[in-house]
């Protein structure tokens, strides 16, 4: 067993590198349908497992405390609300609508989850766990968002292993289905608009808008390395600090705002702030950001302990996930009523929730590839709200399950 906390840094940072170096070298299919981020997390699961190396450990413990607000600070500085409205206009309140769909298919799959009730023997056991609001909670921010918004939540709620497990789990079999619903809409585009009646225009002025954005980022030199050093680690420092004097907020004698949780919202807010300061222009924020979270979920799989894993648990939160994508669809297309905005729009609004920054390009490129640039604009407007409205989902289940 690799005990130095050394040793464990290296070898997540090695699985990690290893998954996307096997990718790009590779181009095998199965990334396309299991990503490298299910690797990431699933390789320390058995290195910890096999006794190769610790469930508990230093490494763990500052990856905790101390990466994720890095991570955060570094992905929202980045967010750019004024571009992503410039460019998609009433796109960006069908986003954000979608995003309401999902605080609110989140918290009725987990009432519908308590609810159900099961003859012993069926293939499903119902209902969910109690503290399953928590892999609700840790599912929303990467619906809301994305990956760096599931396990900020995850942190944020307080959930163990296993709840990112079924999140993760969940997050990938909707995707198999949603991402080709996604795709497929283009073929319906003209019918489409004419049903949302779609102004005839809208389309040109997206195009024109979205080559009018400049969406460039230059090579960092040192000086930009040391403020993106000072803005990460100074808001990370401020933020702890306060997270241990700030009280706990309990309702009804549930605490909905604990410790980790005002680290989590300060650390949201304090980044948001900066993004509207000439901090958004620095370079190399958001690559470094991603670097940092992939090493972080690979810290969440080597805490995993397999034996806490119940699959009949994990079958029906997966079966509630596919009734919260549907309400998370039917606001989508509720949005593009309201709004009259065409087919690639809702696409990439969608796709901007559930599939985050990683997702959305890839549908904007097969809508409509001027809207790339766009796309990932939006996937950061869910960046910035996934931590308050991840955190919001796990907790109205808490109070209101």
């Amino acid at each position: 067993m690799i005990e130095s906390p050394v040793g464990v840094m290296a070898m997540l940072i090695a699985v990690v590198s290893f998954w996307f170096w096997l990718e790009k070298k590779s181009h095998w299919k199965i990334f396309n349908f299991l990503p490298p981020l299910i690797w990431i997390y699933a390789t320390p699961v058995i290195l910890s497992n096999t006794g190769l190396i610790p469930f508990e450990n230093a490494a763990y413990d500052f990856l905790r405390y101390y990466g994720l607000p890095v991570f955060i600070c570094l992905m929202l500085i980045k967010v750019d609300v004024v571009g992503a409205v410039r460019i998609m206009g009433k796109g960006v309140l069908v986003m954000l609508l979608g995003s309401v769909g999902v605080v609110v298919g989140g918290y009725l799959a987990y009432v519908l989850g308590q609810a159900i009730t099961t003859p012993e023997g069926f293939m499903l056991q119902f209902p969910l766990p109690e503290d399953s609001w928590k892999t609700f909670g840790t599912l929303a921010g990467s619906w809301i968002g994305g990956t760096g918004n599931m396990t900020a939540a995850h942190a944020a709620l307080e959930g163990s292993g296993e709840h990112l497990t079924m999140a993760a789990a969940a997050d990938q079999m909707v995707y198999l289905i949603w991402l080709p619903l996604l795709l497929g809409s283009k073929a319906f585009a003209e019918r489409f608009n004419r049903w949302m009646r779609v102004s005839p225009d809208r389309i040109a002025m997206m195009d024109q808008a979205a080559a009018d954005y400049d969406h460039s980022d230059s090579a960092p030199g040192m000086i930009d390395l040391l403020y993106l050093a000072l803005i990460a680690v100074g808001f990370t420092w401020i933020s702890l600090e306060l997270s241990e004097v700030l009280p706990p907020v309990a309702i009804g004698g549930a605490v909905v705002i604990s410790a980790s949780t005002w680290l989590i919202l300060l650390v949201t807010t304090f980044a948001l702030i900066a993004s509207t300061t000439p901090a958004r222009k620095l370079p190399a924020a958001q690559p470094i950001a991603m670097a940092i979270i992939y090493v972080y979920v690979a810290r969440i799989g080597a805490t995993m302990d397999l034996s806490s894993v119940s699959l009949e648990t994990m079958g029906a939160f997966i079966a509630m996930a596919y009734v919260w994508i549907a309400i998370h669809g039917a606001f989508i297309l509720f949005g593009a009523w309201l709004f009259k905005v065409d087919v690639h729009t809702l696409a990439i609004a969608s796709a901007a929730n559930i599939g985050g920054a990683a997702s959305a390009p890839i549908v904007a490129a097969h809508h409509r590839e001027s809207l790339v640039p766009a796309s990932i604009l939006m996937a950061m407007i869910g960046y910035a709200l996934g931590n308050y409205l991840a955190i919001l989902t796990g907790r109205l289940g808490q109070l209101f399950g």
